[in-house]
């Protein structure tokens, strides 16, 4: 009995100290997990390479290049043939060969929203009020049968992210995406493992990521290498020059 009552206490202290915590108090201690701010901010470039797994088998060769303050290509190698998209901070643009369009074109507004947020360097937290972001703290949740300290970050195109925190170690374990395009909701879970530390910063290595409402379509990124501080020229990211004069992103409706 007295046991019981020892386990019931502190049960309730934690439950106590847990809704006590605010999201400004969560948001500084996931920085505080990966790193630290000076060290999250003393990274002002990054190369990443890893392998691609999805259905059916396949794999595929990824990169990801990153740059202050909101630089990003992304290639995806696969049969021979490789992928690009691309934000110079300004458009985004891409070469799609896979769908039989070998020459670049721009992206259109509903396409380049993930690019949008692979391109926000530190991510959607690190100084989430100067980017327009809001935080709230909306409690404890389940990831996989564990417990998880559950964030609302909404985006300041008004789309929203649910972080999903380690309470032992306030790393995001889990991100649920919701992204309103013309009068609908397109949402994607995004599971985040196997951190590593590059530099002092903790980046995840195991990226599993795919629609919500269709589990079995999950592709699995493996990250094989992160180095950080590399020189990286400007005009990898920068519009093609066919697409320099006279062009800008049309909307997607009218892609189709």
């Amino acid at each position: 009995m007295r046991h019981a009552m020892i386990v019931l206490v502190a049960v309730c202290c934690f439950s106590v100290f847990t809704q006590c915590q605010t999201a400004e108090e969560l948001v500084d201690k996931n920085i505080q997990a990966k790193g630290g701010r000076e060290r999250i901010k003393a990274i002002h470039s990054l190369h990443m390479t890893g392998k691609l797994t999805g259905g059916g088998g396949f794999m595929a060769t990824v990169t990801q290049d990153g740059m202050r303050p909101n630089l990003v290509r992304e290639t995806f190698a696969l049969q021979g043939m490789t992928g690009v998209q691309a934000y110079d901070g300004t458009v985004g643009w891409q070469i799609q060969p896979f769908g039989g369009h070998k020459d670049p074109e721009l992206m259109g507004e509903d396409d380049v929203r993930d690019l949008l947020r692979d391109a926000d360097f530190d991510g959607p937290l690190v100084d989430y009020r100067e980017k327009g972001n809001t935080v709230e703290y909306l409690g404890h949740d389940v990831v996989d049968g564990d417990d998880a300290l559950r964030l609302k970050v909404t985006l300041k195109n008004g789309d929203i992210l649910y972080y999903y925190l380690d309470p032992d170690t306030y790393l995001e374990i889990r991100k649920e995406i919701q992204e309103f395009i013309r009068g609908s909701i397109r949402e994607n879970v995004v599971d985040l493992g196997s951190y590593k530390p590059v530099a002092g910063v903790m980046y995840p290595f195991s990226i599993a990521s795919g629609p919500k409402n269709r589990p079995d379509a999950a592709q699995t990124t493996t990250i094989e290498k992160i180095d950080v501080n590399v020189p990286l020229a400007k005009s990898e990211f920068e519009l093609p020059a066919s697409l320099k004069q006279g062009s800008s992103p049309k909307p997607d409706a009218e892609k189709h």
